[in-house]
């Protein structure tokens, strides 16, 4: 029997309506809002050894909670420098760790701050002197880049200790062979820049660390200050 037009038209469109037809697999989808995720938790609590400390010239507050990554906290861990002897210092700059090695094959590990004269010297110096609560004595180059910088030059007897010395709590002063070589392990670093790298400083601590460290260290105490590799890898802050 042939096949009127008519017939041809009508299966024609039934075939084009069923081709823009949804796979079964795609009609049941649910539109429903998905569940609420639980709400992460809560950031672990600082160390009592990040409280505030009262009983020194200033005031130093505490670390507040959820703002230092655990692994920046002072810690003892295995020593990864056995080349050291007890007594000696590492500081890695591009890691952002500075290392106290310990007998026994241990070492304590500190979070740094690394600033631009920190990314600037590398090599093997020894401690040659620290100071508690030290004067910052701007270099005459530094103040000439930075003429707000000039009322705390070496000449103006730099300046007054306390909140807003960017030394902080303690300083050690690194000298290779007799040399100054201007480089400092220092305090006054906020706890919002610990790890990172920042425009200003060489390495800073935490002001609880830096004392802990100041404590334990002793003058003529080797340090190696490794070169770094990447001097970019952390955002520069201010």
């Amino acid at each position: 029997m042939p096949i009127s037009r008519r017939i041809l038209l009508s299966t024609g469109a039934a075939a084009a309506l069923s081709a823009c037809a949804s796979p079964p697999h795609l009609q049941e989808v649910s539109r429903e809002a998905p569940p609420d995720l639980p709400p992460p938790p809560p950031p672990p609590p600082m160390p009592a050894r990040y409280g505030a400390i009262t009983d020194e010239p200033f005031a130093i507050p505490a670390v507040p909670d959820g703002i230092v990554p655990p692994e920046l906290w002072r810690q003892e861990v295995a020593n990864p420098y056995p080349q050291m002897p007890p007594g000696g210092i590492v500081v890695d700059p591009d890691d952002a760790y500075l290392h106290l090695v310990e007998a026994d094959g241990r070492a304590l590990r500190y979070g740094i701050s690394v600033g631009r004269a920190g990314f600037g010297w590398a090599g093997d110096a020894v401690i040659q002197y620290g100071r508690e609560w030290p004067r910052w004595k701007v270099p005459d180059e530094m103040a000439e880049r930075q003429p707000e910088l000039a009322p705390y030059t070496v000449s103006m007897g730099g300046m007054d200790p306390g909140p807003g010395n960017p030394l902080g709590a303690r300083a050690m002063y690194l000298f290779e062979n007799g040399q100054d070589t201007l480089y400092r392990i220092h305090g006054g670093c906020e706890p919002q820049y610990l790890g990172k790298a920042v425009s200003s400083g060489c390495i800073r601590m935490l002001d609880q660390d830096v004392i802990d460290l100041f404590e334990r260290r002793r003058d003529g105490a080797p340090v190696r200050v490794l070169r770094s590799a990447r001097p970019a890898k952390f955002a520069t802050i201010y």
